[in-house]
């Protein structure tokens, strides 16, 4: 078994801190490195979205467990399960994605980047 976490309140602050400070770095990031990060973060196994949805999970087994017993009405506990059955179709439509953000991790200066497709506009859907 690890050892505990001494304070693991203070230990969340740090990781909310922590990614603040990724989105700042995300924000100035050239596009290789940019796409690095990203690919980082959305990897399945080591990233941070991986993690995330487990977490919210385990705070899903947690809330059922207190749930049952009468400790948390059940709406936590679907709502925690919903979050961590959505984060984790998320990682999973995103993960299609992974071998263009991938490939464009890996490109080096402007001239050998690979031939982009052709510029077209984004589409927003309305949901009704």
């Amino acid at each position: 078994m690890t050892n505990p976490i001494p304070d693991p309140l203070r230990y969340a602050r740090d990781i909310a801190r922590h990614i603040d400070r990724l989105a700042e770095h995300l924000i100035q990031a050239p596009p290789p490195l940019a796409a690095q990060i990203i690919s980082e973060v959305l990897d399945p196994e080591e990233g941070i979205l991986g993690r995330f949805t487990t977490l919210m999970a385990t705070g899903s087994h947690f809330a059922k467990s207190h749930a049952e017993h009468g400790l948390l009405p059940p709406e936590v506990w679907l709502a925690l399960g919903r979050a961590a059955n959505e984060l984790h179709d998320i990682g999973l439509d995103l993960d299609e994605h992974a071998d263009t953000l991938r490939a464009l991790a890996q490109a080096k200066p402007p001239g050998t980047l690979p031939a982009a497709p052709a510029a077209s506009p984004l589409v927003v859907r309305k949901h009704r």
